[in-house]
């Protein structure tokens, strides 16, 4: 998406588990609301699904609506996923989470209903890159985790 508001990144390289997501935001009557929401997704198909139904979810709902999606909404409306696929949804939730959190940066705004902690899927995502990037950061070739435009606090 050209014109997105706001673009984050969830996942690694590394693993091929990554979820790049796009939001256009329309600003109005007090809310902000995500208007359209697209993705790109490097994995395998569940984490494809996961970024797909994401977007379907949240178009529509204002952002704070759509800051309380869960890994678990999206793994239901998959119709469940095996557990060794979870971190796919929770790749996904961590992507919208970041991009929230990326916009109100930009904007030097914090929403009252915005929590200054992290969430778990906020944490599993970092512990995830995290791990990743010290389980490759021995072989000759460095991976370079992506990183979206967000403020410092969200990203490892």
């Amino acid at each position: 998406m050209e014109d997105a508001d706001v673009v984050e990144t969830a996942g690694s390289p590394a693993c091929g588990d990554m979820i790049r997501l796009y939001l256009k935001v329309s600003r109005g009557d007090g809310e902000d609301v995500v208007k359209r929401a697209t993705f790109e997704s490097y994995g395998c198909a569940a984490n494809i699904a996961a970024a797909s139904i994401l977007t379907e979810i949240i178009t529509g709902k204002s952002l704070r609506e759509a800051w309380n999606v869960s890994w678990k909404d999206i793994a239901n409306e998959l119709g469940g996923l095996p557990p060794i696929k979870y971190h796919c949804s929770i790749l996904a939730v961590g992507a919208l989470k970041r991009a929230i959190r990326s916009y109100y940066a930009r904007l030097g705004q914090e929403p009252e209903w915005l929590p200054k902690d992290l969430t778990i899927e906020e944490r599993q995502t970092l512990e995830e890159e995290r791990m990743l990037e010290r389980l490759y950061s021995g072989y000759s070739v460095r991976i370079a985790l992506p990183r979206g435009e967000g403020s410092e606090g969200t990203r490892p």
